[in-house]
């Protein structure tokens, strides 16, 4: 098996990757954002048909309550997570 040098890689694929990084990170927040949206209005959407009497099956309606509950509860942790950051990063003494 060979192994390559370090010097044997493109002197720009750390600036590339980082980059590509920034990019996917904010279409990764978009489409959790996205996500936690669809998982809101599905559960909107399947309790008015419960409550036409569309579904029988009342199983699927407290599942997807409870997909809307989660995702929720995790974007509003990852917010407080994120500020508390912020915050400790502006106490920082220079």
């Amino acid at each position: 098996m060979k192994i390559n040098n370090i010097t044997n890689t493109p002197k720009n694929v750390f600036t590339i990757n980082k980059e590509k990084n920034q990019q996917d990170f904010s279409a990764f927040l978009k489409d959790s954002l996205k996500k936690v949206n669809d998982y809101e209005l599905a559960s909107e959407r399947v309790n008015t048909l419960a409550a036409a009497g569309g579904i029988n099956n009342i199983h699927e309606v407290m599942i997807a309550a409870e997909k809307s509950k989660i995702a929720l509860q995790f974007t509003v942790e990852v917010k407080n997570k994120v500020l508390d950051a912020y915050k400790q990063i502006m106490r920082l003494q220079v």
